[in-house]
């Protein structure tokens, strides 16, 4: 058990305004890239992400696409088979679907069909997951979608830091990366304290708080609510958070050696549960870290029904107050 008392609260500079210096910086120092999609040169995207770059690196680099993701994404499948980088931005999550076709059966596979001789540079941005009140398709959280589609990597950062770090590292890797961005997150300030220990590698898992009694592994915005969770529990219950910010590939391995210390597993997510990245999670650890389980591996996410209209969000989302309570069931 710990008994240090812990500031549950830090400023720091917003989502948003991290990932707009990056692409920023990517874009001045980076010839061959440019950015892709509806509204994201004048107007610098619906939630101002690309806000002042347009005006800074001209309409050829920010370039404004048409009301069409297929077209987004082909164009920029196009464009990385002529040497470019494109990352293209699609508004939210529940518009991707007109994508999928061509990042699937074109993006993922062109490097294969050309045995090689093309490395696709391709990244998708997508805006993602619900609490800021969002109407029909607008509050999704698709990860786990393109997470099973072999050559496609999928990112889930939950802070400005690790957005950086997944853009940057996304644009040299040679093949298309999905990057799921938070909403709720994006123009937040307050953020729950994590240790400062860095990931292992560019794709690995962090351990944003150290803990001895349970694991939690999570990703996203609901990263956030677990860190403030597991603040609350503390003393009495000691709760390690493994921060995935990738679910393809997933650091398996990381997430192995915190159960080994801890003996126990809770799973949180934002995406429904069934066939989402925490039953992956839960199949590996039960096949390869099973002797090391001092209790059963459990999920905590909605179950799998439509998005509700805003005034019923909180009955779908996963809160602070959920968790804690599957975690006192877990360690009782």
């Amino acid at each position: 058990m710990t008994s240090t008392v812990e500031t549950s609260t830090v400023r720091t500079p917003t989502f948003a305004e991290s990932i707009n210096a990056t692409l920023a910086d990517l874009l001045e120092n980076e010839p061959q890239l440019l950015l892709l999609g509806e509204d994201i040169g004048r107007l610098g995207g619906v939630f101002r992400v690309t806000r002042g770059l347009r005006e800074r690196f001209g309409a050829e680099r920010v370039r404004d696409a048409l009301l069409a993701e297929s077209t987004i994404v082909g164009q920029a499948v196009g464009m990385t088979m002529s040497g470019l980088v494109p990352i293209c931005e699609i508004q939210f999550d529940g518009f991707t679907y007109p994508a999928v076709n061509q990042l699937v059966t074109q993006a993922s596979r062109i490097g294969y069909r050309w045995n090689g001789q093309v490395s696709p540079s391709l990244v998708v941005r997508i805006p993602t997951g619900g609490g800021f009140r969002g109407v029909e398709h607008h509050s999704e959280s698709n990860e786990a979608l393109f997470a099973r589609y072999p050559g496609i990597s999928v990112a889930c950062p939950s802070t400005g830091e690790d957005a950086d770090q997944v853009l940057r590292h996304a644009v040299t890797l040679g093949s298309p990366v999905v990057v799921y961005e938070p909403i709720r997150l994006y123009w937040r300030r307050d953020t729950p304290v994590r240790d400062p220990e860095p990931a292992r590698s560019p794709t690995a898992a962090r351990i944003v708080r150290r803990g001895t009694d349970l694991t939690i592994a999570t990703f996203g915005a609901i990263t956030h609510e677990v860190l403030e969770a597991a603040h609350e529990l503390a003393p009495d219950v000691d709760v390690e958070v493994v921060d995935l910010r990738w679910v393809a590939p997933l650091d398996m391995d990381t997430v192995l050696e915190s159960v080994t210390r801890t003996g126990r597993l809770l799973i949180v997510h934002e995406g429904s549960k069934d066939v989402g990245i925490g039953a992956e999670i839960a199949a590996e650890v039960a096949e390869r870290g099973f002797d090391t389980l001092r209790g059963p591996i459990r999920r905590l996410a909605p179950e799998r029904r439509i998005y509700p209209p805003a005034n019923f969000e909180n009955e779908y989302l996963i809160g602070v107050r959920q968790i804690k309570d599957e975690v006192l069931v877990m360690t009782k």
